[in-house]
């Protein structure tokens, strides 16, 4: 039954079940796999039944097979395009200039040169 397919072989298959940790899809009429919840799509997946459906057709991608098990992992994920990230915008820093209550260092050097001569008279 396992013998049919191949590791990294694209197929086109039907969602027969759905549990919380991910969808069972037949791939023939004697074979089904399991989608991962984390292989049903990009991104974080809360609820599966947000993506998926009974009945639904999808394209997988033949993740693993264990034909001592006859189980297959599929991946929906790994037929789609990864989307492009997003470039983050950055702020530009706002700097205030405007010295309140002391003295800035350019008026704390001239004070201290001042007072470096005047001590060496």
């Amino acid at each position: 039954m396992t013998s049919n397919f191949e590791i990294g072989q694209i197929l086109d298959g039907k969602v027969t079940g759905i549990q919380p940790y991910g969808a069972f899809v037949a791939l023939d009429e004697e074979t089904q796999g399991l989608v991962h919840i984390s292989e049903v799509t990009h991104g974080y997946v809360k609820d599966i039944n947000d993506h998926l459906t009974i009945g639904d057709d999808v394209k997988v991608k033949v993740l693993q097979i264990d034909e001592e098990k006859n189980k297959v992992s599929l991946s929906i994920r790994a037929t789609q395009e990864t989307p492009q990230a997003k470039p983050k915008q950055v702020k530009p820093k706002q700097v205030e200039v405007e010295p309140s209550g002391f003295n800035t260092l350019k008026d704390k050097l001239e004070e201290w040169m001042k007072q470096s001569n005047y001590n060496k008279k």
